[in-house]
């Protein structure tokens, strides 16, 4: 099976929301590359980031989803 990167995150927080918002929707998520990403202050931006990554064959429906979250959590318009 191979894992494909949905999202990308520079800190931990950001990483597991995306993960659990997957898992809680039945992708096979995981997280990867936070031990090497917070082992020293700035590693995160050298190794790439915080990894989000589902199995090949759920790749295109995660980032569907990850997309449309991030739409959905932008900020109203103004009342007039």
């Amino acid at each position: 099976m191979k894992l494909v990167t949905v999202y990308t995150a520079f800190n931990p927080a950001e990483a597991h929301l995306a993960n659990s918002q997957l898992q809680a929707a039945g992708f096979h998520s995981v997280v990867m590359g936070e031990g090497a990403a917070l082992g020293i202050e700035g590693y995160a931006l050298a190794t790439g980031g915080i990894l989000v990554q589902v199995p090949d064959e759920e790749a295109a429906d995660a980032k569907l989803l990850l997309r449309s979250s991030e739409d959905s959590s932008a900020e109203p318009p103004p009342l007039p």
